[in-house]
């Protein structure tokens, strides 16, 4: 049971990873000093999805659910929960570099308006 329960929590904590790499720069944008935070999350998210890798919260949730007696999944995060919300088919590399982008534009619009508030 309590190994479920650690599974359920990596998960939490993956999800909140992803959400803060991705919408991070809008934190940012009320508190500068999330900045230190905010570009090494983003930077690991876009190396992940660019070099195709697999976050090692993933093998470390799947642990906990073959130690809860659940069964783990194959690839990553994004393939095995985002993916099937939004995507039928397996995440290609090519959607892979497209989701590094989004992840850079969203955030280099919001850095970059931050910067033109501190010049003005």
């Amino acid at each position: 049971m309590p190994y479920s329960l650690f599974a359920d929590l990596v998960l939490l904590l993956h999800f909140a990873f992803v959400a803060f790499a991705l919408f991070g720069g809008l934190l940012v944008w009320h508190r500068p000093r999330l900045a230190w935070l905010h570009l090494p999350a983003l930077a690991w998210g876009v190396y992940v999805q660019w070099a195709d890798r697999i976050c090692p919260l993933t093998p470390l949730e799947n642990q906990f659910r073959l130690l809860g007696g659940e069964a783990g999944y194959a690839g990553g995060f994004i393939e095995h929960y985002v993916t099937l919300l939004l995507y039928p088919d397996n995440l290609t590399l090519e959607l892979r570099y497209v989701l590094g982008a989004v992840l850079l534009a969203v955030n280099g619009v919001v850095y970059a308006r931050l910067v033109w508030r501190k010049r003005t």
